[in-house]
């Protein structure tokens, strides 16, 4: 029986990766029952199609691993939690780009006399918030709860600050925005185990870019002012909201006029290496996922790392995400060089 369901399993994962570069109506596997996965699906391949070429950009191709994370058999049922590790390929101005990014997929499949059909795709949507689409059995605690508190720490990292100097020097600190780049591909696809790990974990991974960047620490011992992080103390979570949630980041970066600084701008176009972009997926000025800039691509557009959903040089729009919508609005922020 596991042979059986695992070749409609292989069947999915094919598919799977022929849809990151294929938009043609046939790509659609009709092993796949799920009705409103296979019309997100086929949104999503049209919204991709249209995408590429306003980028006038050409999709190669895509190579995608896939980890089993997690099965779960029963009588005519089987139930698994997949990663897929993406990358893909494609071409702008005879250069050819490669982005990598990590997705999470719940899959059911159910036999049907002779054969087994997905029955049910459930999509990790986590830029939005830490749920599955469509699947209340699964869904986790309220996206405001798991933004403002760690699911889990790693490690206690505490950052003196009579060891760091920020508060205290008088002198400018550069920006050594290389510095943060290295540090953003070195941890886009796991957590650095030297700082606490949230589930939604994309604000917190910008903040270490661009703390390893130089950019110093704000310590008010408040968690609703500066921007800093002391890791877990006493079984409390010792750091800022703007460390680690995305609108209070993005309200922090529009006001503050010390330490970690920076310059609203108008566009991408603007943007240099390890600038900050943030996402509002709903128009609604609550911003809810926060990237750096790690590259550009040949029309000198931003490609940004993140977490949450881990992606390295991804384009800085994020149209080929779930979570992205027509009222989406961003907020570009620029660094300040100096601090």
């Amino acid at each position: 029986m596991q042979r059986e369901w695992k070749n409609t399993l292989y069947m999915y994962v094919n598919q799977y990766n022929r849809s990151e570069v294929d938009y043609r109506p046939q790509a659609v596997n009709p092993i796949v029952t799920d009705l409103d996965h296979v019309m997100r699906k086929s949104e999503r391949m049209q919204l991709l199609e249209r995408w590429y070429r306003e980028r006038a950009s050409v999709p190669l191709r895509s190579e995608t691993r896939t980890k089993l994370l997690r099965t779960r058999e029963g009588d005519g049922e089987v139930v698994v939690d997949l990663e897929f590790h993406i990358r893909r390929y494609y071409e702008k101005r005879n250069i050819t780009h490669m982005e990598e990014r990590l997705e999470r997929e719940r899959l059911t499949l159910s036999r049907d006399g002779q054969a087994w059909l997905v029955t049910r795709v459930e999509t990790a949507v986590p830029e939005r918030h830490p749920v599955m689409v469509h699947a209340p059995s699964i869904a986790e605690p309220a996206a405001a709860e798991l933004q403002e508190e760690p699911l889990k720490a790693q490690s206690v990292p505490y950052l003196n600050m009579d060891v760091l100097g920020f508060a205290k020097s008088s002198r400018a600190i550069p920006y050594y925005r290389q510095r943060a780049v290295q540090y953003a591909d070195q941890w886009w696809n796991e957590p650095n185990p030297d700082f606490l790990t949230f589930e939604v974990d994309c604000t917190n991974f910008v903040s270490q870019c661009l703390f390893a960047g130089g950019a110093p620490i704000y310590y008010t011992g408040r968690r609703e002012s500066g921007w800093w992080y002391k890791g877990r103390i006493n079984g409390r979570e010792e750091w800022s909201f703007s460390w680690a949630v995305s609108n209070s980041l993005q309200a922090y970066l529009s006001t503050s006029r010390t330490h970690l600084r920076a310059e609203a701008v108008s566009g991408p176009e603007e943007l240099q290496l390890g600038d900050v972009i943030l996402y509002d997926w709903d128009g609604n000025g609550h911003y809810q996922h926060s990237v750096i800039v790690t590259a550009f691509d040949a029309g000198g557009m931003p490609l940004v790392n993140a977490r949450t959903t881990s992606s390295r040089h991804r384009y800085w729009d994020y149209r080929d995400s779930y979570a992205w919508t027509d009222q989406t609005k961003y907020r570009f922020f620029h660094i300040a060089d100096q601090f």
